[in-house]
């Protein structure tokens, strides 16, 4: 028997299908719920990666059964930046699963010279711990490049080298269990701890053994999946005609490359990065692309000082504290901050657009605003037939096309996937989605809260907290808040005033003392 092997009636080791390119760095899907709780099965076991910096402040487990502090599920940038800071904390029990075998930030997208649209700043740990050793800035310096990343005078890094940063803090973090899929979470009323199911993976994704351990408190981490219209779902299974979510982009390029036409679905920051690299792998005047966007314009993202004060936890406590049904409305309304194009990259398509007219000629390429696909459908076996509507013009219209990519976004994916076994316990909205309180927790009964156990979600809590869930910005925050809850002490001090907007009438700005408003000096005489 392996060391994390039981004999109780988990479900058997089985040959597990791959989640595929489509998964999210955060793909941990549900397989099933056993009905009830199961005999204690051996402790959870598993390759931890070698440590190199810093040591480890935790004991070994003494005791396999006693219940761990935290179990996190899922391996993304958010509960990587979960367990960046939890590792300092003496004495805090905490392990990380996730089903892949390594860390990867959407790799699909990870376009040569695309960059984060968050200032490097905004790695797993500064903004609640800026000495902390898991900043990027420590990474550079292991990696003896913090000379030329100061010269570069580069506040927003490739995706590529923040991925790089994750895989360094994921190489060197002890608690993190790649190659571990959770299969199943429930409540044991009579030990007051949560079970959490799991299964080892091999490499190749066969299953290897079995394993179960428990735990006061989980952080969900399983992030967004690919999410495609109805309208263009028939196009999915279309296997002679290359239709590709942009999350996989990078894989099938070449494939892409190879169509006569290709049309590009979708008006944020991801259709804008594909149209660039498709174009710059054209040749001039013989480009055959259409851009087709849903939104009245290609419309820049908000980028302004006081715009971006909406990623700050003050504009986040001020969200959380309103009616549900004013939650919703202003969620609809505030695409623009979060889904539009970065101003670069708007900047560098039309640049690309212009170079090509230098001798004479216009590319061949189409871009169109304010359209519609209300049907999709193959035509013959090796060409693809989209039925638009023009919103603005009330105008229809069919085009065929060699190539689709699908850069329509992503959705949350569903907590009842891993949830299912605690569903009796749940607390929901009027829209039937998870009741989340102001630290991140799922508001549960109180025969669960009520012995100290608890559920926390990240990235899954957009109705509730607003539009900074999915920023980067706010992870190190997020992830200090739910660590301060959790531990039940200040073990990251937060600020508390984060934006000079004040949002509400209620609400009173934190101002200097008068002490310290004395030596601050003033920009104009007299004033």
């Amino acid at each position: 028997m392996q060391p994390n092997q039981y004999t109780g009636p988990h479900p058997a080791p089985q040959k597990l299908p791959h989640t595929g390119p489509h998964a999210s760095p955060r793909t941990i899907p549900h397989t099933g719920t056993p009905a009830c709780p199961s005999p204690r099965p051996a402790p959870d076991a598993g390759p931890r990666t070698a440590r190199k910096t810093p040591p480890h402040p935790h004991p070994q487990r003494q005791d396999p059964d006693a219940p761990r502090d935290l179990v996190g599920i899922g391996i993304g940038p958010f509960n990587l930046s979960l367990a960046a800071l939890a590792h300092p904390l003496a004495g805090l029990d905490a392990v990380f699963y996730e089903q892949r075998p390594a860390f990867a930030w959407h790799p699909g997208l990870l376009i040569d010279g695309a960059r984060v649209q968050v200032p490097f700043l905004a790695d797993l740990v500064t903004l609640a711990d800026p000495a902390s050793p898991w900043s990027f800035l420590s990474y550079l310096r292991t990696r003896d490049r913090l000379f030329p990343f100061y010269f570069a005078e580069r506040f927003h890094i490739q995706r590529a080298e923040y991925d790089a940063y994750c895989r360094w803090v994921c190489e060197n973090l002890p608690a993190l269990r790649f190659g571990h899929q959770v299969d199943a979470v429930r409540f044991n009323p009579e030990r007051d701890v949560f079970e959490v199911d799991f299964t080892q993976l091999a490499p190749d994704g066969e299953a290897e053994a079995l394993g179960r351990t428990y735990t006061k408190n989980i952080v969900l981490g399983i992030g967004t999946e690919p999410y495609v219209p109805d309208p263009l779902r028939p196009l999915v299974d279309a296997p002679a005609v290359p239709v590709i979510h942009a999350a996989d982009y990078l894989d099938h390029r070449d494939r892409l490359l190879a169509a006569e036409h290709i049309t590009v679905i979708g008006s944020g920051q991801s259709g804008a990065e594909v149209f660039l690299d498709l174009l710059r792998h054209r040749p001039a005047g013989r480009e055959r692309l259409h851009w087709l966007g849903r939104t009245e314009a290609f419309a820049p993202m908000e980028y302004s000082k006081l715009g971006l004060e909406h990623f700050t936890p003050d504009y986040t406590r001020y969200f959380h504290a309103l009616a549900e049904p004013v939650r919703d409305q202003l969620a609809a309304s505030q695409w623009q901050l979060h889904k539009g194009i970065d101003a670069g990259t708007l900047a560098a398509i039309h640049d690309e657009l212009y170079r090509r007219t230098l001798h004479g000629g216009w590319p061949d390429a189409v871009l169109t605003p304010g359209v519609r696909v209300r049907t999709a459908g193959r035509v013959a076996t090796t060409k693809v037939e989209l039925h638009l509507e023009h919103v603005q013009q009330d105008t229809r219209s069919r085009m065929t096309t060699d190539a689709v990519v699908l850069a329509t976004g992503y959705r949350e994916r569903p907590l009842s996937r891993i949830l299912a076994g605690l569903d009796p316990y749940l607390r929901l909205d009027s829209r039937e989605r998870p009741r989340i309180d102001d630290q991140y927790r799922l508001v549960m009964d109180p025969s669960v809260t009520g012995s100290g156990c608890h559920v926390y979600v990240q990235n899954a809590e957009r109705h509730s907290h607003g539009v900074g869930t999915p920023d980067l910005g706010l992870a190190a925050w997020r992830s200090a808040t739910i660590l301060n809850s959790l531990t039940g002490k200040e073990a990251y001090p937060l600020p508390s005033r984060t934006a000079f907007t004040t949002f509400g009438l209620e609400a009173q700005p934190q101002i200097p003392s008068a002490r310290q408003a004395k030596v601050l000096t003033p920009l104009v005489e007299g004033r």
